[in-house]
């Protein structure tokens, strides 16, 4: 059986609440679990120490039956010191969309062409005003 260490969402809507539990990674995500773990609170300040609550006992118990950690639970068992830290490859991160990279290209042609558009009267002014003086 595929063990996860998972969290389980509760709460009303738009006021979210988790559960950290412990179940079969076949199970839906808010379905039947083996035993809770712990709780944690997005709603509250990072630095209280109610954000997130976990029986590290019982959290160690199942990752030595074999019991997979989540990315989210994982970055918890990293800042509890349970965990060794681990490097992560988020491939898609600060990419843009395609609409948003559209609109950056269409921006930077319109820069562009103020910028050229700036810069060919003060060349023509430049171009004509030695032509002046030298007629005097």
């Amino acid at each position: 059986m595929a063990m996860k260490i998972r969290l389980a969402r509760g709460g009303s809507k738009k006021r979210p609440f988790y559960s950290i539990v412990a179940t079969d990674s076949r199970m839906p995500r808010d379905g039947r679990f083996l035993e809770k773990l712990g709780s944690y609170n997005p709603l509250l300040p990072k630095d209280s120490e109610e954000r997130v609550k976990m029986d590290m006992e019982r959290v160690k118990h199942w990752l030595d039956q074999g019991a997979q950690p989540t990315d989210r639970v994982a970055r918890f068992l990293e800042a509890a010191g349970v965990k060794d830290k681990t490097e992560r490859a988020n491939l898609k991160k600060g990419e843009p969309g395609k609409a948003a990279q559209d609109r950056a290209k269409k921006r930077a042609d319109r820069e562009a062409a103020a910028a050229e558009a700036a810069n060919a009267p003060a060349e023509e002014a430049a171009a004509e005003a030695p032509a002046e003086t030298s007629a005097e």
